[in-house]
């Protein structure tokens, strides 16, 4: 006689309950939280360097500008905005800042037509191109000091070559870095033979880079040199306009070495700019406070040319 089962048991086999599959959303979130912590940790060294050597100064710098520091008091005086009111309401800091915007404009302006000129040169099938436009990068890889070295030579008024070729014409050479009147258009110059060479191989390299099949469909259309030039080439180029632009502008602001070398910011002013004034403020006059004015104002002026640059200027760059 065989056992029945109880009435309250299955002749099923017990089954196990199937686990739950994570949503999808969980897995995202998880994967995105590891992505972010692995950006982080390859990120951070770079950002501290930064945060360090870059943002920290700039804070250090906005508070030196409030203080009336000698660099030999034990420690600064706060006074506020003094500096400021001070330097935007002198009349000398006002001609350096007309200074400093003459260099920057004229620097910058002739450095990018000369340099569109001669990329434009340079691109003819002429012999010697190459070594022509080895030449006129040369300039930029040199010192500052180099390069004042030789052009104080070559505006010496009794033994440069300024006095030779003025002689041609029975004049005097003028007295180029020590008359008020010649001393910032012989930075100029220097400034401009200097740099105009970097332009030049930029916009070079961007020429040689431009799409065949466009330049080719506007001569089929009977455009001529010109207006495949003005037309067809400049748009293309704004890239690399905007980025000379941006950077020639920055490095202009910037210009020490040249001045420092030729004319030390004189005769009477005549050539100090608003870097040349920031070194002038804090190492020879050792106002530390009126120098870190001077550099935030620096900082705010080319923060704020930046911008303008890049919200209305890029607005007429094609990019291909």
């Amino acid at each position: 006689m065989t056992a029945q089962r109880p009435a309250w048991t299955t002749s099923a086999e017990p089954r196990e309950l199937p686990v739950p599959e994570p949503a999808p959303h969980r897995n995202r979130s998880r994967r995105r939280r590891r992505e972010y912590f692995l950006f982080a940790l390859f990120a951070f060294p770079n950002l501290a360097l930064i945060a360090v050597f870059a943002y920290w100064p700039v804070i250090g710098n906005a508070y030196l500008s409030l203080t009336r520091w000698d660099m030999i008091a034990p420690s600064p005086t706060f006074v506020g905005l003094e500096n400021y009111i001070h330097l935007l309401t002198d009349p000398s800091f006002l001609r350096v800042l007309r200074i400093t915007l003459i260099w920057v404009v004229v620097v910058v302006g002739v450095s990018l037509i000369g340099g569109l000129a001669l990329a434009l040169l340079f691109t003819t099938k002429a012999r010697g191109r190459s070594a022509a436009s080895a030449l006129a990068f040369s300039p930029h890889i040199l010192s500052g000091a180099a390069v004042a070295a030789v052009w104080l030579f070559l505006f010496d008024p009794n033994y440069g070559l300024s006095r030779a070729l003025f002689s041609l014409f029975g004049l005097d050479s003028p007295h180029w870095t020590t008359s008020s009147q010649w001393a910032l258009p012989a930075l100029l110059i220097v400034a401009i033979w200097k740099g105009v060479g970097f332009v030049a191989i930029v916009y070079l390299s961007a020429l040689q880079s431009l799409p065949g099949d466009v330049l080719e469909a506007a001569r089929l259309d009977g455009a001529n040199r010109w207006q495949i030039f003005r037309y067809v080439k400049l748009p293309l180029l704004s890239p690399t306009t905007l980025f000379l632009l941006v950077t020639q502008v920055i490095g202009a602001f910037q210009s020490f070495d040249l001045i420092a070398m030729m004319t030390g910011g004189g005769p009477a002013g005549a050539t100090t700019t608003l870097s040349w004034f920031i070194y002038n403020e804090g190492f020879r006059q050792f106002k530390a406070g009126s120098a870190a004015a001077g550099a935030m104002i620096m900082f705010v002026l080319l923060m704020v040319v930046t911008v303008v640059q890049m919200r209305f200027v890029e607005k007429k760059v094609h990019y291909r």
